[in-house]
């Protein structure tokens, strides 16, 4: 599995790219495969707020829906049309084509919480 080390990532398995005072999110290469092939993607609105910890989204696959969590605080800047379009590019590409949405940061603060690339790859491995 693939964690890209300028990354970095939460425990429900998330990552982001900071960027200034904004942050790119998407899910990792861990979740997509857990999930299994992607056939729906649903993302907030532009322009809407959204709080730490709360459902922003979800992906439908397979055997499932998952909720996606906001990291951190912020108003949604921009979605991936091009993901909600074709939703396999969260299998295909999780860290480049397959990002989710981009949210400019209400606290940097919130975002002492997630774990390097390493670090993650740890919790991972022995989430079993």
């Amino acid at each position: 599995m693939d964690f890209p080390e300028e990354l970095k990532y939460s425990k429900e398995h998330v990552w982001v790219r900071v960027e200034g005072n904004s942050a790119v999110i998407g899910i990792t290469d861990f979740a997509q495969e857990e999930l299994g092939p992607i056939s729906g993607v649903e993302l907030p609105e532009e322009g809407d707020e959204v709080e730490q910890d709360d459902s922003v989204g979800s992906i439908e696959a397979r055997k499932t829906v998952a909720d996606i969590y906001a990291p951190f605080s912020g108003t949604v800047r921009t979605i991936n049309h091009e993901a909600v379009d074709n939703p396999a590019l969260l299998n295909d590409d999780p860290y480049d084509g397959g990002w989710l949405l981009e949210v400019t940061i209400n606290d940097q603060d919130e975002l002492k919480g997630f774990m390097s690339a390493d670090d993650y790859a740890d919790y991972v491995e022995n989430k079993d």
